[in-house]
């Protein structure tokens, strides 16, 4: 077991209500989760619920130079591991706060949207008002054709994650711990 493994099965056997599985995102799940984005021309990315930073050490090497990358962890010792590891990368920027706080800490950055946001958060641990703002944030900082991009353990969010996006798709990858959903969404277009 790798050491990222045992640090995140141990915080979860002491925070099961805010991380959301025993194990860190296998490589299927995360190839999978990054594949729609398009790094080449995103100049500002969002990832909720970093964890001990599988998709953020995959971004960040794909991301193309001067793109910023805000990277939300709510859980204290995995924030302060995430601080530690890109301490010296400037575009990555390491918030350990809700990411119903989104657009404060663009705006700090003097950003106002995001191209994409990629979401681990454990939107079945959490009660439905907090979900619905933070889907209603994230709506509201991405730009018109913006991706955000959600993976679950079940469809239980499928009819949420409608009301406020154009829900484009919903895959399956068998090849993690627990299987996953990847829901992939843009935001709604506005027809006047």
């Amino acid at each position: 077991m790798t050491k990222y493994k045992k640090d995140f099965l141990k915080e979860f056997l002491k925070s099961r209500k805010r991380i959301g599985s025993i194990s860190p995102s296998s490589k299927f799940l995360t190839k999978k989760m990054l594949e729609g984005i398009d790094f080449d021309n995103n100049r500002v990315i969002v990832e909720y619920g970093a964890g001990t930073g599988v998709f953020t050490r995959k971004i960040v090497s794909k991301m193309a130079q001067g793109t910023k990358l805000f990277v939300f962890e709510l859980h204290e010792p995995f924030c302060k591991k995430l601080e530690e590891e890109f301490r010296d990368q400037p575009n990555v920027i390491i918030i350990c706060d809700s990411a119903v706080n989104v657009l404060k800490y663009l705006q700090r950055e003097n950003e106002t949207h995001a191209d994409s946001i990629i979401s681990s958060l454990p939107f079945a641990n959490f009660q439905t008002k907090l979900t619905i703002r933070i889907l209603k944030a994230s709506d509201r900082i991405l730009v018109k054709d913006g991706t955000f991009i959600q993976y679950q353990y079940s469809l239980n969010v499928k009819r949420l994650l409608s009301k406020i996006f154009d829900l484009k798709s919903v895959e399956f990858v068998p090849i993690n711990i627990p299987p996953a959903f990847i829901y992939i969404c843009k935001k709604k277009q506005v027809s006047f």
